[in-house]
């Protein structure tokens, strides 16, 4: 049973992935309803697949690699959406947005020098972050008009998320998924230290 949930969480995260292109290739063609309804399930399927694999406790390295891919794309996609449905908002959020961008290449520049690949850690803080981004972007494409105390609640805890990557990166030896956070790596290492004393 466990195996066969193991190939669904990760066929729904691989729809996910397969899915971005197609959602590039919508908001070019100038397909906003569809895109917007195609990147709602997306976020959608997000939540379950990441549901069902703690549930479950079927979590690997695989899975949180392929999920963290897939979640990069989909939020590439919602960002070429924002840029073709109206560029004057990225045009008049740019600092927040490349700040943003420059936090993102910096943390996976690191991570592929230190692990040869991207991080997956999905801390407390990224899934936050995560459902902050989702929301955002979601009421971006539903809604009249930006929601700007959204959008700065999730640029906030998007950049304390990078950061928070940034010091793993530089702490944590060996390439790791499902960390909880910084504290807790912290705190661990408190402990050994106190256990080998």
């Amino acid at each position: 049973m466990r195996k066969i949930i193991f190939y669904i969480v990760n066929a729904v995260t691989l729809y996910r992935l397969i899915a971005a292109p197609v959602l590039i290739v919508l908001v070019f063609l100038g397909h906003f309803n569809s895109f917007k309804w195609l990147l709602l399930v997306s976020f959608l399927t997000d939540a379950i697949d990441g549901f069902f694999a703690r549930r479950y406790k079927i979590a690997s390295s695989f899975g949180a690699h392929l999920d963290s891919v897939a979640d990069d794309c989909t939020i590439l996609a919602a960002i070429i959406g924002i840029w073709i449905w109206d560029a004057l908002f990225i045009i008049y959020q740019f600092l927040p947005i490349v700040i943003l961008l420059l936090l993102y290449l910096i943390q996976n520049i690191l991570a592929i020098s230190r692990y040869n690949r991207p991080t997956s850690f999905h801390t407390y803080l990224a899934k936050v972050a995560a459902v902050l981004q989702a929301a955002f972007l979601i009421t971006f494409f539903f809604l009249p008009n930006p929601v700007y105390w959204l959008f700065y609640l999730m640029i906030g805890l998007t950049i304390a998320d990078l950061l928070e990557e940034i010091i793993l990166v530089v702490i944590l030896p060996g390439y790791r998924t499902n960390v909880k956070g910084l504290y807790w790596v912290l705190a661990t290492r408190k402990r050994i230290r106190k256990v080998n004393h």
